[in-house]
This record gives structure tokens, sequence and C-alpha cells, in this order.
């Protein structure tokens, strides 16, 4: 029974060799097509390189040799998917972004040994279910009961050798970039390389993310408290210490409905609603209250356990949970308060602030991402303020029917940030991805209701605390 296990610990020969191929066909390949495109100018955009349809082709069989490989490629693919964008080419992360999360979990075989020689003697403890209840590129997860006590609880098992191989599959897949030419070397591309390198450690860091578990949960209490009067409140598993290791976090065990599930659709526009403006609030206590984000949108790291009266959003996954620099909180704050308030030259401050714009920019520079950024923070804005075909009869934002998504769209940042602006920080590519990923999770929910207010309420509190700060 070593099939399955045997794909993941390929030798790293083998496995470099594969990849390194597939990015030598894709390198030759696009040189031949970029000559074609010389030699026929009026058939591909000169603002758009690797546009055509021989690139798009390209960059799918690039992709799928990434998910043939599985494992560890697959994660590293995804995320040069979401923090990619802004030195990839679009075509390439949009084909990234095809690659499946899920995957076949590996036999018990394979993971028993990883379980007994983590535990020890506390593996008798349990009675474990063989047959895993979820997998993706990383882990898997298996249901268990702990036998003195009966409490339900999940083992989230790492992959065996995960560790031994996974800064060498990152160095492939970048060797890949670079030999079909996808990507220039350079020291910004370094430096993003490497914080990228840094983040995918810490999603293996099983210790860190039971501190970060244990953490949210804690932080969360008073923001149950101060729901009381409302119908959502937040949840976060408990940790298990006596059956974490390096390699396995144990936690409570909540039975739970995704967002995309009929289960939730069918709730009344009501608690939809309130379920939506709980998680843009969660957003808000991060950014303003602890400075401390679940970066991760994935809808499969929250569940909606539904009572008869009531509705609980349920936290599961905080491996990608960042701690960001004061400085940084402060221009991003004030960049989503400017936003809110149409107040573009804020904005441009707070975007300078941030990198993603030089203070000697071209105005045309200024004037686009900021109009960017302004659209991006639509639903934000006082209802006098929003497009009026998108509010209901009672004046509330319909958030899937406005499909902001779609109309500032990744195309649109990709191609302006190429052209004008320089490559954010990678803490600003990841909360801007989880705002995008707040925000669809809200139209999935097809949730009608205005953010100002609640917003407002965030931004004068974090106002007054900076105030405060700065007065000492």
């Amino acid at each position: 029974m070593k099939t399955k296990h045997s794909k993941l610990n390929r030798s790293k020969v083998g496995r470099s060799l594969a990849v390194s191929l597939a990015g030598l066909r894709a390198g030759g390949a696009l040189a031949l097509d970029g000559a074609l495109q010389k030699l026929r100018p009026d058939e591909y955009s000169s603002e758009k390189p690797f546009n055509s349809p021989f690139a798009r082709r390209e960059a799918r069989r690039f992709v799928t040799e990434l998910g043939r490989l599985k494992g560890t490629y697959v994660k590293i693919g995804q995320m040069f998917a979401l923090l990619g964008e802004h030195f990839l080419p679009p075509v390439l992360t949009e084909a990234l972004h095809e690659l499946a999360s899920g995957t076949e979990p590996l036999p018990w075989e394979s993971v028993e040994s990883t379980l007994k020689t983590s535990l020890g003697a506390r593996y008798k403890e349990l009675d474990i279910e063989r047959e895993a209840i979820a997998a993706a590129s990383l882990a898997q997860v298996h249901r268990a009961t702990i036998v003195e006590s009966g409490e339900q609880i999940c083992l989230k098992i790492q992959y065996p050798d995960l560790s031994d191989v996974i800064d060498a599959d990152f160095d492939i897949v970048v060797r890949m970039l670079m030999l079909a030419r996808w990507v220039r070397a350079g020291r910004e591309l370094d430096e993003w390389l490497e914080s990228m390198r840094e983040q995918l450690h810490l999603e293996i860091d099983y210790q860190r993310e039971a501190q970060m578990t244990a953490l949210m949960a804690e932080l969360l209490m008073p923001c149950n408290e101060a729901r009381n009067k409302r119908r959502v409140r937040y949840g976060v598993p408990q940790i298990f210490p006596r059956y974490c290791s390096g390699e396995v976090l144990a936690m409570e065990f909540i039975e739970g409905h995704v967002v995309t599930q009929p289960e939730v659709a069918s709730l009344s526009q009501k608690r939809r609603d309130a379920l939506g403006s709980a998680m843009l609030e969660l957003f808000f206590y991060e950014l303003y209250d602890w400075g401390l984000l679940q970066t991760d949108p994935n809808f499969g790291n929250y569940l909606i356990n539904s009572g008869a009266r009531s509705d609980e959003l349920i936290l599961l996954d905080f491996g990608s949970t960042i701690k960001c620099e004061k400085e940084f909180l402060v221009h991003f704050g004030s960049a989503i308060a400017s936003g809110q308030e149409q107040d573009t030259a804020g904005l441009i401050e707070a975007l300078c602030g941030l990198g993603c714009l030089d203070s000697d920019s071209s105005e045309e520079a200024k004037a686009s991402f900021s109009a960017f950024c302004m659209q991006l923070l639509e639903p934000l804005r006082p209802p006098a303020g929003m497009p009026p075909e998108y509010l209901n009869s009672e004046g509330n934002y319909c958030w899937a029917k406005s499909r902001l998504m779609a109309r500032v769209g990744k195309q649109a940042a990709s191609s302006a940030a190429t052209r004008h602006f320089t490559s954010p920080s990678r803490e600003f590519a990841m909360i801007a991805r989880k705002l995008t990923g707040v925000f669809t999770f809200i139209a999935v929910l097809n949730a009608e209701f205005n953010a100002y207010d609640l917003v407002q309420q965030h931004i004068e509190r974090w106002r007054e605390k900076e105030q405060g700060n700065n007065g000492r």
C-alpha cells in the first residue's frame, strides 16, 4: 500500500527533472512565440506580453505539470496564484488559479507511522477513524475520539517527510519559472520569493498554528460579548495540546456548513445579512484592533453552525496568520479610511506609505491606482455614494448583484501594477487578497446590507486610539 505515498516522496532528482523539463519546454516554446510576435505585431498587443493563445496553452500545460506532481507543488502553485500576480504574467496566474485545492488523501498506513512517532504512548489514548474527512496539499484530517472522555477531536496530520522536501520543491518551482522565462531574476523578485518561502514554512509550523488558534479564541471573547444582542457569534475550535506535535494539530471537532452549501443558501435573508456583516466586522477587528490577520480567504477555512434562532461563524485555519508591523497597519488603516470617505489625496498618501506608489510617481499612476482602490472599497461607502443600480428597494447594498469582483477584476489590478506601480509588500498583497475574499464570501451569501456605519465605528475608535498614542 505504498503507491500514493511514493507520489509524495518521489526522489528529488526525479521531481527536479520533471519540472525542469517542463520549464525548458515552455521556455523554448515561448521564445519561438516571441519571435513570431515580432514578425506579426498586428496580431499581438505590444502592451501585454505572453498574451497569445500559444502562451495561454503553455501556461495551462505548465500548471498541469504542477498538478500531476501533487503535494507541495500544488500548494506552491496556489501560493503563486495568490501572491505572484505582481511579477507573473496574468495568463499564468489565471492558469494557476485552476489548481484544485483538494487532493486524494494518503492511505492510512502512510500517516499512521507519523502519528505513532509524533504521539508516542498518547497514540493509544485515541480511537482514530482511518478514513480521512478532508485532505489538502500539505496535510489531511482524521476524526478521533479521546477514549477516556469520549470527546470528539480532529487530527490535522502533516504528510510524511514534508519538512525535508519543502525548500527543495520551492526552489525547483522557481527554477521552472526561470527556465520557462515567466520571470526574470532581480532583487525585487528575490525579496518576494523569500517572503513567500517564509509564508510556506509558517503553514507547516503546527506549534505556531496552535498558538495562533488559542490567541484568536482569546481575542474573540470580548467581541462575542459585544455581539450578545446580535444574531451571529464567532467560534474557534479548542486546541488539545496533549495530542499536538510538530506534525500533528489536535483540535475540537465542530459540525457546520461551508458557505457554498444549500443549507446556508436556505437561511432567511436576515440571517444571511447578519452572517455577512459578522464576516466583514471580523476583518476590521483583525485590522484595527489586533493587527493580527488570518490571510487565507479559502471558503473551507470557515464553517457556519446554524441553530434554531442564531448562527455561529466558525474560524478554522490559522496557519497563514500574520502579525503586521505598526507602521504598515497605520498606512493600511488610513488607506481604507480614506477610500471609505472618498478622500483621494489621503488615499494616495497612504498608498505611498505602503510602497504601492512612489512619491514621484506620475499623476497618471496616482490617479489610476487610487481610482482602482476607490472602486474596490465601494461597499464601504455611505449609501448616498453607492451606485443606485446595486441597491435594493430598502436602499441596502446587494453584494452579489453588484458583481464587484468581476468589475474590478484581477486583470485590471495586474495590468495597472505592471505599467505604473512598484510591487507591494507581501503583507499588503495578502491583506488585500483577504479583503477581496471577505467580499466574495459575502456575495456568495447573497447578503444585502450597508457596511458604512459598522466600518465607521471601527475607524473612529482606531483614530481615537492613534491620536492618544501620538499624544504621549
